[in-house]
């Protein structure tokens, strides 16, 4: 009979406990993970997937995310049925402890609003915030009203009525309109108020971001608003916004910033902030953040700690690719204190702390 030498048991040997590893539960060796998935809000969706590209050429780990509103991203994560939620309507601390929930901010952006009218150029066009408001109310109904021509003398504005664009679903980007809306405008906030989904007065709704996008480029003498990068992409003619201090701006990577400047996240409970409205003659009066949500039990902890490496990743890396598309990064200490918050919150169904 062959006797087998010295090496070949040993490596015989490691090859038995290997394969017994793999099949008691994957406990104690697990399968690299190559694909996480998540869904929610279109307002962060143009840097999500330049960050999902980068990572995947870097990793090969795969993001198969799906922009269906902030309203789908809640729902679907509460049902399980993706790795991550993402919406721009946080949820207040005793909303995530009930659903066993944690979120955390992942990106900063300004929400503008764009109009169809020939002639008109970015940015030329100026609006208070009372006009707005009452534009959406349907107070407001053509273009050389005199409310809008008092703020407009040097343009020629057509006698023709206004289109109202809005969002059809469920939209943390409808969230933070309506928020700044109810802010500035006592007759909204009791008429209409703030929500993911409200009930128009007025308008014509479109799906997400791209749907609304898509409405103003094809009806002239319309109005809706969308997600900056949105109107950057598609060339629509955005406003410029009359802000808190009484100053007009146009919307930009510093506009949002220096609203976001003062925000204090740390003591923020379950990072809620709300940016809308902000003060600083150079705040964007519509600036918002984007949120994460994933369980603090994760019951998948190798899928919930590539989930965190994802985004752990873009805090690192991807400040240079959101400012690209005017998107404002997150600042270091607040990405430091996310991941302090990890650490602290998120745990495997053992109680062991998923990222380390």
């Amino acid at each position: 009979m062959k006797r087998i030498g010295t090496k070949n048991r040993v490596a015989a040997w490691l090859a038995v406990v290997a394969a017994s590893a793999l099949l008691i539960g994957g406990t104690t060796v697990s399968a690299k993970v190559t694909e996480i998935s998540g869904a929610g809000a279109t307002f962060p969706y143009p840097v999500y997937a330049k960050w999902a590209a980068a990572y995947k050429e870097k990793t090969g780990v795969r993001l198969n995310y799906q922009s269906i509103g902030s309203g789908g991203g809640i729902k679907q994560i509460k049902a399980k049925t993706v790795d991550f939620g993402a919406s721009d309507a946080p949820l207040k601390a005793a909303d995530l402890d009930k659903s066993g929930l944690m979120q955390f901010p992942m990106i900063m952006g300004g929400v503008v609003p764009v109009v169809n009218l020939p002639g008109i150029t970015p940015g030329a066009i100026r609006l208070t915030n009372a006009v707005l408001a009452d534009i959406y109310l349907g107070k407001i109904t053509r273009w050389n009203d005199s409310r809008i021509k008092a703020e407009n003398s040097d343009l020629q504005l057509p006698d023709k009525a206004i289109t109202v664009v809005h969002r059809s679903d469920g939209s943390g980007t409808t969230w933070i309109f309506t928020n700044y809306l109810s802010k500035v405008s006592s007759e909204w906030k009791d008429k209409v108020g703030n929500n993911k989904a409200v009930a128009w007065p007025v308008g014509v709704g479109g799906k997400g971001n791209e749907g609304v996008a898509s409405y103003v480029k094809r009806l002239k003498g319309s109005i809706g608003y969308v997600e900056y990068a949105y109107a950057l992409q598609n060339r629509l003619t955005y406003v410029k916004l009359k802000n808190r201090d009484g100053g007009y701006v146009v919307p930009s990577s510093a506009t949002f910033q220096a609203a976001a400047a003062n925000a204090d996240w740390s003591h923020a409970p379950g990072f809620y902030m709300v940016l809308t409205n902000q003060p600083g003659k150079d705040s964007w009066p519509i600036t918002g953040a984007s949120f994460i949500l994933v369980y603090k039990t994760q019951a998948k902890p190798e899928t919930g700690k590539a989930v965190l490496e994802f985004f752990d990743w873009c805090y690192r890396n991807g400040a240079d690719m959101a400012a690209e598309l005017d998107y404002v990064p997150m600042p270091d200490k607040v990405a430091d204190l996310v991941r302090s918050a990890w650490k602290q919150q998120i745990r495997d169904a053992n109680g062991q702390p998923v990222w380390k």
